[in-house]
């Protein structure tokens, strides 16, 4: 197994990381810029009013894209597997 294909198989694992973490994340920003602007608005600057929702609306996202995930992390796994006789040489 040389370097190139150490930084290939690390650079798709960061990809898939970045890709699989991407609903929760935008929808944290969604959620996160909603409230400075409600904020902005009503002048009501409370700590707790910035993070409650959007924990919430990342536990929500995070269980509707639960099944999406895991599909995508097994593809990820089996294809890494399928990659091991060729690393090997």
């Amino acid at each position: 197994m040389g370097p190139d294909s150490v930084i290939q198989v690390g650079s798709e694992a960061v990809k898939m990381v970045l890709f699989i973490s991407l609903p929760m994340l935008g929808v944290a920003l969604v959620v996160g810029i909603a409230i400075s602007l409600f904020q902005a608005v009503t002048q009501i600057q409370e700590q707790t009013l910035t993070f409650v929702p959007k924990i919430i609306a990342v536990f929500v996202t995070m269980i509707v894209a639960a099944p999406w995930m895991t599909e995508k992390m097994v593809s990820f796994t089996h294809h890494l597997f399928d990659m091991i006789p060729t690393l090997i040489q």
